[in-house]
């Protein structure tokens, strides 16, 4: 479910800094080292997770460092439960020390109060150079971390074009470097074979759709000062809506497939839909729910919209953040940062929950650099890692995303029924979420 993220999201200076606070007097947020001091005695510390095998990560943990003592407890993905449940408890006082986070949620627990500080605690601002850039910009909300350090990022999402290498090379298509020459492959496809599509397009995907326009560099929010600027219905969003809508429009993507249903791994097994733009933990979904198509997958960069660029997008990713009230937060930033750079922690966390690390450090895992059996052998992972230095860092998610993704979903379905245009959709979300920042009492430029 870690899938379902955006990696993103930006400051909220009006908001009350979450204290990093020591166990004796509740620390500031100024910056002193004296804010997050060494807890005495032994120490045990709760962490929600929802990572597949996590708790095998903890006990490594717990083995090397017996006097700081984590419970792990298995949750439901963030939107799944794990976030109200998380809000229930910061409001009733007794949440977990530590809580994965996916990125685009993180301005909305600091729009709650309800993250701590960690900029203060021993090696955080140091671990700056361990993480690729973006990741980092996104827990520090802007370059630099002026603002704090409120998450350790964990794994990413970076995407390329997952596609069928045996239908193109049935059908005599080339693999596309551009968006343009992706229509034409589709054009191809579809004449080769009435019955297939080039990809499917989700209604219930919005945030997919968003990793396209952060490719695109159709930055759906910014922010002046205390001010937030919307721009959800963007000019270059809207070339990207319009690039989709003429696939729909004229019948080369599918419609009727939801993304991680039976029907659309069905349709990838019998070909009737032959590549997918995806992230990196892509690779296992496919495996995992296409497994007669075995050999058969192939792995390329996302097609561009200018020939020559190198940009990717991002859907995905998560990050381990220390809460508000939580009186270890020293032993608790530990933990985090252990468990997103130690190579023993990595290891585990990529085999047993198929994260993609945003660790640099991670990036080098001996199974990222094997070749794949499944993409008939090839080192698919290279494509990823070249695609993660490629993510644009200057991207930016609002507090309330939760909505705009509704609103997103809400249009996107209208357009795929014939109500209306994915343009349009993304007109109507800016518009409503000019409302819904509103109603969070949020400054929103005219």
């Amino acid at each position: 479910m870690l899938r379902r993220a955006l990696a993103a999201l930006t400051v909220l200076p009006v908001l009350a800094a979450a204290a990093c606070g020591s166990p004796d007097t509740g620390g500031s947020a100024s910056g002193d080292a004296a804010a997050c001091e060494k807890s005495k005695g032994k120490v045990e510390l709760s962490y929600w997770s929802w990572i597949p095998g996590v708790d095998k990560a903890v006990a490594e943990w717990n083995r090397q460092n017996p006097d700081i003592k984590v419970n792990v407890k298995s949750t439901p993905a963030g939107n799944a439960g794990t976030y109200q449940n998380m809000s229930n408890a910061l409001k009733a006082g007794n949440a977990p020390d530590l809580g994965q986070i996916e990125y685009d949620s993180l301005a909305s627990f600091r729009l709650q109060d309800g993250l701590t500080d960690i900029a203060a605690c021993a090696g955080v601002e140091g671990a700056k150079a361990d993480f690729a850039d973006w990741t980092w910009s996104q827990v520090t909300f802007g370059a630099g971390g002026e603002d704090g350090v409120w998450a350790v990022p964990q794994d990413t999402g970076p995407m390329a074009l997952f596609y069928r290498k045996d239908l193109f090379e049935k059908h005599d298509i080339a693999v596309p470097q551009t968006w343009e020459q992706y229509y034409e492959a589709a054009k191809q496809l579809k004449k080769a074979d009435p019955k297939a599509y080039i990809t499917h397009f989700s209604q219930t995907d919005p945030n997919w759709f968003s990793g396209l326009l952060w490719q695109k560099g159709a930055n759906m929010f910014g922010q002046d000062g205390d001010t937030w600027k919307v721009d959800v219905g963007s000019p270059a969003g809207g070339e990207v809506a319009d690039y989709w809508q003429k696939m729909i429009d004229e019948k080369l993507v599918a419609t009727n497939l939801q993304g991680f249903s039976p029907a659309l791994y069905k349709a990838w097994n019998n070909g009737e839909v032959a590549t997918w733009v995806s992230a990196a933990w892509g690779y296992s979904t496919i495996r995992d729910n296409a497994k007669s198509t075995s050999g058969k997958w192939a792995v390329a960069p996302m097609p561009q919209w200018s020939a020559g660029d190198r940009k990717a997008g991002n859907w995905g990713g998560s990050t381990t953040a220390v809460l508000k009230g939580s009186e270890h937060p020293y032993e608790a930033a530990k933990f985090a940062l252990w468990l997103n750079t130690d190579p023993k922690a990595l290891e585990i966390l990529n085999r047993e929950g198929g994260l993609y690390p945003a660790a640099t450090a991670g990036l080098r895992l001996e199974a990222l650099q094997q070749p794949v059996d499944f993409y008939g052998g090839q080192k698919v992972f290279d494509t990823f890692a070249e695609a993660s230095r490629n993510v644009n860092t200057d991207w930016t998610f609002g507090p309330t995303m939760t909505d705009t993704y509704r609103f997103m979903g809400d249009g996107i379905a209208g357009a795929l029924g014939g109500k209306g245009t994915l343009r349009d959709a993304l007109q109507a979300a800016d518009a409503k979420t000019v409302d819904s920042l509103g109603k969070q009492s949020l400054e929103v430029a005219k």
